[in-house]
């Protein structure tokens, strides 16, 4: 895992990851366009789950809110696993901080706090292929809840890196992710919603009273 010392920017910063300039440009969105990208995308899979299976409405509304949780689970998996790889080799650390590493050295860069639109439709394709293998007439609703969690998911990574929570019941998200990158990156790996941390284990043993806010400038 990389240690907070290695914090460099609290600026909105966005230095190059890869020499290539046509590459780079690649690394970087507006999170419009992936948010966007994904209530689309999931409002279109509702919609053929009404007008081409047989599935009741409950049936929908329930498998979709089953994606939706799915998702906080594998968010929680991902940023754990793959974005704090451990980097037992020179490639592992390099993965590691191109896909993850470079956002802890400069949390402010906003073009970088979503991901690229070519993995958002590439990541989306794969899924529904995926989802429909596997659960059939199920897979539309599914995905949908889980395209709407991760949406969300951006929505709220977003904000907490650059706006100060709009109420105080969403403040635990701000000062979770500002634990998190200021002060120990082996905690709170859930960033729209810490319930994986409660039950794997990965909360702080003691919180600080007066955390960084990540969303202060």
């Amino acid at each position: 895992m990389r240690s907070q010392k290695n914090f460099k920017s609290n600026k909105n910063e966005s230095p190059p990851i890869f020499a290539n300039k046509w590459l780079d440009m690649f690394t970087r969105t507006h999170i419009a366009i992936p948010v966007g990208f994904f209530f689309v995308y999931a409002a279109g899979l509702l919609y053929y789950t009404r007008v081409a299976t047989d599935l009741s409405l409950l049936t929908t509304v329930g498998i979709f809110f089953t994606g939706w949780f799915v998702f906080t689970f594998v968010e929680y998996q991902v940023h754990m696993r793959f974005y704090h790889l451990e980097p037992t080799t020179e490639k592992r650390k390099e993965i590691a901080y191109k896909f993850h590493g470079i956002h802890h050295d400069y949390p402010k860069d906003k073009q970088r706090l979503a991901m690229p639109p070519v993995m958002s439709v590439a990541i989306g394709t794969i899924l529904l292929f995926l989802f429909e293998l596997i659960l059939d007439k199920y897979s539309f609703s599914f995905l949908a809840g889980f395209m709407v969690g991760y949406a969300f998911y951006l929505l709220v990574h977003y904000s907490v890196h650059i706006f100060r929570p709009p109420f105080k019941f969403l403040k635990p998200l701000w000062t979770n992710h500002a634990i998190h990158h200021y002060q120990d990156d082996t905690v709170f790996f859930g960033v729209s919603s810490p319930l994986w941390d409660y039950i794997l284990g990965t909360l702080p043993e003691k919180k600080n009273n007066q955390p960084v806010d990540v969303s202060a400038p």
